[in-house]
């Protein structure tokens, strides 16, 4: 049996999933799983057997609990994902009020299908579980963190290139250090 080498997480991370652990009685530190998952894929960008490795040592746990819990839930991504992660509400309720429209106009606007990722890597598309905003659909989830309600073309026109223009800036900046 191999071991997974560990990815070494920045202090940063390390201090927020302690900060994690400190919620629970130091005999529950798998309690926080979820939120150190969340911090480790906030650095990393996505959750890979050595952050799950990391993570289940960081908490005492079998890498195989850190991994149920990461596959099980479809807010971390177990494979690489574009630098925007966009994910559309398809439940029943978006269903009936154009969820299904803006997914489809989002595929043919990127030229990808869900679970796909656009050849520069900049977005990857995904189809999503309630968000709680049925009132709201077409309901849109960027990078987990932010909601964008009432989706129409436009709006989704808007905010691809918004999203393009701050990928733009950050490639333009990381090339100005490099240089």
């Amino acid at each position: 049996m191999t071991s997974t080498p560990f990815i070494q997480l920045s202090a940063k991370t390390r201090a927020e999933i302690d900060r994690n652990i400190a919620k629970y009685p130091s005999n529950h530190k798998e309690s926080a799983v979820m939120a150190s998952l969340i911090a480790a894929q906030s650095e990393v960008g996505w959750v890979s057997a050595e952050v799950i490795a990391e993570v289940a040592s960081i908490l005492g746990m079998p890498a195989i609990a850190v991994e149920e819990v990461a596959t099980f839930y479809n807010m971390y991504d177990t494979k690489p994902v574009g630098k925007f992660k966009l994910v559309v509400c398809t439940n029943l309720p978006c269903q009936l009020t154009k969820g299904g429209t803006a997914a489809q106009y989002l595929k043919e606007k990127l030229g990808i299908g869900f679970n796909e990722t656009t050849p520069c890597g900049t977005f990857t598309l995904k189809e999503g579980e309630c968000m709680g905003a049925c009132g709201d659909s077409p309901v849109l989830l960027v990078n987990n963190k932010r909601m964008c309600s009432f989706m129409s073309n436009e709006k989704i026109d808007a905010l691809i290139e918004e999203l393009r223009k701050e990928a733009s800036l950050v490639a333009n900046a990381a090339e100005g250090k490099s240089a």
